[in-house]
C-alpha cells in the first residue's frame, strides 16, 4: 500500500543523510516516477524534503527541520506490526513483515511471544480475496479504472469504478470508489464482486468527500423491527447487536428492537432462527414471513 512506502521512505531519510530516487525505487520495488510522487506527498504532509542534482545529489530532509529521529516508539511500532501481520493473513504472504525488515526494525524489538494481540483478517474466501486486493491496490496506485461483475440482492450488473480506498469493516472487505454507472461514490463488497479486470484507462483522481465509516451512515435504518426471541438465542443477539439490544418480555421471551437498512436481509436473518423468533412489527414484514413459510411448507409437503 502507498502509506507503507511513505512510512518507509520517511524512516530511511531519518536514518540516512541523503538517498537517491533509484535507491528508493529499488528498495520498495516501484518505479522512480512512483517515488517522485511519494516525495511530493510527503512534502504536502508538511515535512520539507529537498532534492539536489549532480554527483552527490539525492533526497534529504531540509536542513534545520527538527523531527524526532525515533519517529515511532517501540510500542507504537509493535501496534503497527500487529496490524500489518493481519494484512499478511489475508494475502497469505510475508509482504508486510518484509516491509518492517526494510525499515531496519529488528524483529526482536517489536514482536515476541509476549505480544497480547494477534490479528487474523483471513476469511473463507482467502484464495479469491488476496488476488482481488492486490489488483485493486495496483489500480489505486496507478489511478486506473477497474471493472467487475457485481452480485447484489436486487440483481447483478457490470460496473466500472475509479477505486480509491480498500476498507475492512463489519467483518468484511470492501472497495470504495466512484461508480461511472451511478455517477456517485459507492461501496462494494469484495466477496460479491467477480470477473475483476484492471483496465488500461487511467483517471484523474477526484476531490473526495471524507469516507464515512460508521454503519449508520452507510446503512440508514429503513425498517424498525420489533421481534420476540426464545431465551436460548440470547447469546446470538448479544454477539451481533450488543448487550442492550433486548430486554425480557412478560412471557419470558426476549423483546428485540433494532433498525435495518435492507428488508430482504432482515427477513433472512429472522428466518434463520426458525421457530425461535416471532415478528411483532412491522405487520407487513410479519405477513411476508407468513407467506414465505407457507410456500416453504407447500414445497416440502409436495415431496
Amino acid at each position: 500500500m502507498k502509506i507503507d512506502r511513505l512510512i518507509g521512505i520517511l524512516s530511511i531519510l531519518l536514518q540516512k543523510e541523503k538517498v537517491t530516487a533509484p535507491y528508493l525505487a529499488e528498495k520498495f520495488e516501484v518505479s522512480r516516477r512512483t517515488i517522485n510522487r511519494d516525495i511530493e506527498d510527503i512534502c504536502k504532509a508538511g515535512i520539507p524534503l529537498v532534492t539536489t542534482q549532480g554527483t552527490n545529489g539525492g533526497i534529504s530532509i531540509a536542513e534545520g527541520y527538527k523531527i524526532d529521529k525515533t519517529l515511532l516508539t517501540s510500542r507504537e511500532m509493535q501496534s503497527i506490526l500487529t496490524g500489518l501481520k493481519g494484512l499478511d493473513s489475508v494475502s497469505g504472504t510475508r509482504k508486510y513483515r518484509r516491509l518492517m525488515d526494510k525499515l531496519s526494525i529488528k524483529k526482536r524489538s517489536v514482536y515476541s511471544s509476549s505480544d497480547h494481540i494477534f490479528v487474523n483478517l483471513a476469511s473463507y474466501y482467502k484464495g479469491s480475496l488476496a488476488p482481488k486486493i492486490e489488483l485493486i491496490q495496483k489500480a489505486i496506485d496507478e489511478s486506473r479504472l477497474i471493472s467487475f461483475q457485481y452480485y447484489a440482492n436486487n440483481g447483478e450488473s457490470r460496473r466500472i469504478l475509479e477505486p480509491y480506498l480498500i476498507v475492512f469493516q463489519w467483518t468484511s472487505w470492501y472497495i470504495w470508489g466512484y461508480c461511472l454507472q451511478r455517477d456517485d461514490m459507492r461501496l462494494f463488497k469484495l466477496n460479491r464482486l467477480w470477473d475483476l479486470t484492471l483496465e488500461d484507462t487511467s483517471f484523474l483522481p477526484r476531490e473526495l468527500p471524507e469516507y464515512e465509516g460508521d454503519i449508520e451512515h452507510a446503512f440508514p435504518d429503513h425498517y424498525q423491527l420489533h421481534a420476540l426471541f426464545h431465551p436460548s438465542v440470547k447469546w446470538k443477539l448479544i454477539e451481533e447487536y450488543g448487550i442492550d439490544c433486548c430486554s425480557v418480555a412478560e412471557d419470558g421471551r426476549l423483546s428485540f428492537r433494532f433498525g435495518f437498512a435492507n428488508k430482504e436481509n432482515m427477513i433472512s436473518w429472522i428466518l434463520s432462527f426458525g421457530n425461535l423468533a416471532e415478528v411483532i412489527e412491522p405487520v407487513f414484514i410479519r405477513d411476508e414471513i407468513c407467506q414465505i413459510i407457507k410456500k416453504m411448507n407447500d414445497i416440502y409437503s409436495a415431496t
